[in-house]
């Protein structure tokens, strides 16, 4: 019998005597972040690199004291990658990395069966205002406010693949830096990599806002693989 198979054969304990250990990389990602926001529900978001347009969403429970996978699809990010949240530039096509809260769900379709998140449906007045100049920047607005200019905001209406369904990823959101970027969401995919978003197919966008629950405080965690903008390190 070859080496191979034999050690297939060993039991975890066997292995561990002989000095096998698991390494760090095999244990849950959220295990090995810095911080996951003090709740029990937790969405990753990892590209391989800052250069990367493409990677993986995964959701998480905490169970008994573990972190377990709830789910996970195909992601989806800026067209010019990925950039550190806090020194991000807004109009750069860039998916902000950090770990933010989950505010509230959107979407022009009626939300999903078992949805406890808050849920806006978006109607023809719904816009998001990315108005540096306005009073209102980086927020929903229903109607546009006389100061949020048309041309610098989302009318939210208009995106009938994309934000067929919809969450509030909180980045810039509890206190707006202007200049710093508006309206970034994990939303259903387009045609190609997102403005700054992160999308996903549109039946993850569902089983997402089924699974999130509001009193188990979820929030997402944005990052790369390695490096200075690795996930682990929010």
């Amino acid at each position: 019998m070859r080496p191979g198979v034999v050690l297939a054969l060993m039991s975890a304990s066997s292995l561990a005597l002989l000095g096998f250990t698991p390494g760090p990389e095999s244990a849950p990602l959220p295990t090995r972040m810095a911080d996951t926001g003090g709740g029990s529900q937790l969405i990753t978001a990892q590209a391989p690199g800052t250069g990367s347009t493409s990677g993986t969403v995964t959701w998480w429970d905490l169970r008994d004291g573990q972190w377990v996978r709830a789910g996970s699809a195909p992601a989806r990010f800026g067209a010019n990658g990925l950039a550190e949240g806090a020194s991000r530039q807004q109009g750069t096509n860039t998916t902000p990395t950090g770990l933010y809260g989950l505010p509230f769900g959107f979407g022009i379709k009626a939300a999903p069966s078992g949805t406890s998140i808050e849920y806006r449906p978006v109607k023809e007045s719904s816009w998001w205002c990315q108005d540096n100049d306005s009073a209102a920047y980086n927020r929903w607005v229903d109607p546009l406010p006389a100061d949020c200019r048309a041309s610098e905001s989302e009318h939210l209406v208009t995106y009938s693949t994309q934000y067929a369904y919809g969450l509030l990823i909180g980045f810039n959101y509890d206190r707006p830096v202007r200049g710093r970027g508006a309206g970034i969401f994990l939303h259903v995919n387009g045609q190609a990599a997102t403005a700054g978003c992160v999308s996903v197919p549109e039946d993850a966008m569902r089983r997402i806002l089924q699974w999130a629950k509001p009193d188990r405080k979820p929030h997402m965690a944005i990052g790369t693989v390695d490096g200075a903008t690795a996930v682990t390190r929010y």
